[in-house]
């Protein structure tokens, strides 16, 4: 019999090809930086109106002058032209020569030209450059929207706050508005980056508000960790690592008050590639690269087969369950926490948003407890939660008894962890043990706004200022799905028990377990299994199955007539003779007595051209025609404008699940004529 060799010699060897591995891998995704760092595009946006289609004069125009530009950009790394009625920028990372920079505005120039042809206005952001135009005059102003965020990655770096406010400093006093430093990190095969800088058309006051304003939102999204890029017009803030044998480190900027600054002496210009040496050189960096990368990619191919299989196997004896694979917990939420994994379908790994233990939300509800729980959802109940810190949490309990609602946790995860908003609720973490499957949200202390808006006794606390806000709030929040944020998002639940209220009574919007993706131009979509709440669907939607922005524009419209109303569409019919209570305020509105449809609470606070004017805009949402409806982004500016003229509704959409009670009917004939999925919420406080 063979003697049992030591663990530890079986698994010496082991470690060791790992090591191995992992130090060729190392190298492989160095060389790849290398290699493929010449044009990394960020994001682009066509703006303007969908009805605004630039002419053929304006096209012929535009074509000229974007060609004209890369010629510009060998010279310079920053220009603007407005010939013939088209205003048009670009600007150059301070730090690129002046052939990446030529190279870049002709790649930005043919992108847009390919993805906007129609556009009027237009912006595209690449790691070396950016690009704008525009049929209005831009020059000057320091633009903040749209503001594009973009994390590559989410590890955690201390540092991140000092190092990069101390930079705005630096690019106020530079003349190319640029500041960068570049500090070898801990393991020193990579270096932390840090960038900003401003198009050279804003004066120093406004440069100035445009990266603080940027570095407010950065302090809100990404301080803390390293890999993002907050992406304005006018401005730019990058933070992420880049291979020290790419670029040599810089030293970080010095701490303030240190010996030997001086705060009014300009940076030292940072060093571009030019002359015939360093142009010679950087010809042979893609040949040689190129060769290694070949090399690097067979080993990298063999180290990955064995990891994985290494892999698979270990997986196999961890996770007894396909259902367990969803979340891998390990960390806890807070400053001191680790953030933990999560791995979606594909098996791709990201840092995206903490992961909470279980023992950590148990304590916190004290074992989810009646006393805590603040009400029913359509999967299951929420509960109020403390955690050792002091901090109030609101934790979502899927039910365990029904299988129903995984999809919709695990989409409703992917979802918000990407979305920021401050109309929109923030996730906090999740948490995926024992079979329980818990969501985090921050804690909001009025609950929904159907627990005021539906109740006269505590709905006198919402007068017509705060239902105006109220309604302005739920507005943004959509537009930010709907235009604004990285993914295009239909939320498909759209009703007063899914807008929260903190404690300024400001809305945020929550459940985005029915919301769906649309991604590049898909404008629609069409779905067998219909869900949502009767009395909020779109017609199209609840028969055939057909939802868009435009969906969520109708439940919209319904929320606005119940916030000026303080009644439920889905019940009106209970004593309004069976109309809805959109065709209840169509009729009134009609007939010009549209102050009757308000709610009694409002009589004295409200101003009567403001209501007349938020009930004008319901009905324009609640058409039966998704085309008549208007953008979320038309709708706000309809209630900030004040002389805008409105178009004339037509007659609304019948009220979709809308039933007519008879006395004389027996109760065993009242069925619900669908088999769609919809939700029936129990109206307790959130």
């Amino acid at each position: 019999m063979k003697p049992i060799l030591p663990l530890k010699k079986i698994m010496t060897p082991l470690y060791k090809t790992k090591t191995l591995l992992l130090f060729f891998i190392r190298i492989f995704w160095l060389i790849c930086f290398i290699t493929c760092q010449s044009l990394t595009s960020y994001n682009h946006t066509c703006l303007g109106p969908e009805n605004e289609i630039a002419n053929a004069s304006y096209i012929s125009n535009l074509t000229a002058l974007l060609d004209s530009l890369p010629s510009k950009a060998s010279n310079e790394s920053f220009y603007y032209d407005n010939s013939n009625e088209v205003f048009s920028l670009f600007l150059c990372r301070g730090d690129v020569s002046s052939s990446v920079c030529q190279d870049c505005v002709h790649n930005a120039t043919r992108t847009l030209i390919q993805r906007c042809p129609s556009n009027k206005t237009a912006i595209i952001w690449y790691d070396q450059c950016m690009l704008r135009y525009s049929n209005i005059n831009f020059v000057g102003l320091a633009d903040l929207r749209p503001t594009v965020v973009v994390r590559n990655n989410t590890s955690r770096d201390a540092g991140t706050p000092g190092l990069v406010s101390s930079l705005v400093d630096q690019a106020l006093r530079a003349e190319n508005m640029f500041a960068a430093y570049e500090m070898a990190a801990e393991n020193g095969a990579w270096n932390r980056r840090g960038l900003m800088q401003c198009t050279r058309d804003l004066n120093v006051d406004k440069c100035s508000n445009c990266l603080r304003e940027l570095l407010n939102q950065a302090n809100n999204c990404c301080i803390g960790t390293i890999g993002w890029h907050i992406l304005a017009p006018s401005c730019y803030i990058t933070y992420d690592m880049s291979p020290s044998i790419a670029y040599p480190p810089r030293l970080a900027p010095p701490p303030t008050g240190s010996k030997g600054a001086d705060p009014s002496r300009p940076p030292a210009p940072l060093p571009e590639n030019k002359g015939s040496d360093s142009e010679g050189k950087s010809k042979w960096i893609p040949i040689g690269a190129s060769l290694s990368a070949i090399f690097g990619l067979t080993l990298f191919c063999s180290g990955g087969v064995f990891l994985w299989r290494r892999r698979n196997f270990q997986e196999n004896i961890d996770h007894n369950c396909k259902e367990d694979r969803l979340v891998e917990l390990g960390g806890r939420v807070g400053d001191d926490y680790s953030i933990e994994i999560f791995q979606d379908e594909s098996g791709v790994r990201s840092q995206e948003f903490p992961s909470i233990q279980l023992d950590i939300l148990q304590a916190a509800t004290k074992q989810f407890c009646d006393e805590k729980k603040l009400g029913e959802g359509g999967f299951g109940p929420v509960y109020k939660g403390k955690l050792a810190d002091g901090k109030e949490i609101a934790v979502k309990r899927l039910s365990r008894t029904s299988g129903q609602g995984l999809l919709e946790f695990k989409n409703e995860v992917l979802l918000i962890a990407r979305l920021q908003h401050r109309n929109l609720v923030r996730l906090l973490g999740c948490c995926f043990e024992q079979n329980e499957k818990l969501l985090v949200y921050e804690y909001m202390p009025n609950k929904s706004l159907d627990v005021f808006l539906f109740d006269s006794s505590i709905g006198v606390q919402l007068d017509w200022q705060k239902r105006l806000s109220i309604i302005n709030g739920i507005a943004r929040g959509i537009m930010y799905l709907h235009e604004d944020s990285r993914l295009r998002i239909i939320h498909r639940d759209l009703k007063a028990s899914n807008v929260l209220l903190d404690h300024e009574m400001n809305p945020k919007i929550s459940d985005f377990g029915m919301a769906r993706i649309f991604g590049g131009n898909q404008s629609e979509a069409n779905t067998n299994r219909v869900v949502g709440t009767y009395g909020y669907m779109a017609p199209e939607y609840a028969m055939e199955g057909l939802f868009s922005v435009k969906s969520d524009v109708f439940s919209f419209g319904v929320l606005l007539l119940e916030i000026i109303s303080g009644k439920r569409n889905n019940r009106f019919h209970l004593w309004e003779r069976g109309e809805s209570l959109l065709t209840f305020a169509w009729k009134l509105w009609s007939k010009g007595q549209g102050m009757k449809l308000i709610d009694p609470l409002l009589v004295k606070s409200c101003v009567a051209t403001e209501v007349l004017k938020c009930i004008h805009i319901g009905l324009l949402c609640v058409q039966e025609d998704p085309a008549d409806r208007p953008k979320m982004s038309s709708v706000i500016v309809m209630l900030a404008n004040e002389t805008i003229r409105l178009p004339l509704p037509a007659e609304p959409a019948f009220s979709v699940g809308r039933v007519v009670e008879e006395p004389t009917q027996s109760t065993s004939n009242d069925k619900v004529c669908s088999v769609n999925e919809v939700t029936i919420s129990n109206m307790l406080p959130r």
